[in-house]
């Protein structure tokens, strides 16, 4: 008969296995359900958010990339405007005024230039080979070698980046 307890009890244990995962969700196993589903809800909302300000970004990186040189344009205008009205000019006699005009041109040049950062490569203190080429060398008594000699064609830096190397002549002993 013992045997027939331990049978009766083994094939009980099996039901009592059961009843704790039946009731590992207790009376609020439906308030437990829908926390879970509101949970995962507000996370898939957050991501979708996310996601969406992510492609915002995004968007408005490139377009400050492809709109960064709006406001140089816009200063580089009158300057244009300028050139146009000093080509109009076909009187002969007016030389005087067109190069009084494109001198005030070249300095609005400037003045928008500078405005945005961009500034003449300094010669001052010889030949340096970061901000100027050389392209010729020539023979001088009054210079020591490898200073500038002449400059040929000026240079320009943005901020701390060469645009364009100074074109010079050199001296050579």
């Amino acid at each position: 008969m013992s045997q027939e307890k331990e049978h009766e009890e083994h094939e009980k244990e099996p039901d009592t296995a059961e009843a704790p995962q039946e009731s590992a969700a207790p009376d609020g196993g439906d308030d437990w359900e829908t926390k879970c589903k509101e949970a995962e809800d507000r996370y898939l909302r957050a991501y979708a958010e996310f996601e969406n300000i992510k492609r915002r970004l995004e968007k408005e990186k490139y377009q400050a990339i492809d709109y960064a040189s709006e406001q140089f344009a816009k200063d580089l205008l009158p300057v244009a405007d300028a050139l146009d009205l000093a080509l109009q000019i076909d009187d002969p006699e007016q030389f005087e005024k067109l190069k009084e005009g494109l001198t005030l041109t070249r300095d609005n040049l400037i003045k928008a230039f500078e405005k945005h950062g961009v500034d003449a490569v300094a010669h001052e203190g010889g030949f340096d080979p970061n901000c100027h080429e050389a392209i010729m060398q020539v023979e001088s008594e009054t210079h020591e070698e490898n200073d500038i000699v002449q400059i040929l064609q000026p240079g320009y830096r943005y901020k701390e980046r060469i645009l364009r190397p100074s074109l010079v002549s050199v001296c050579k002993k």
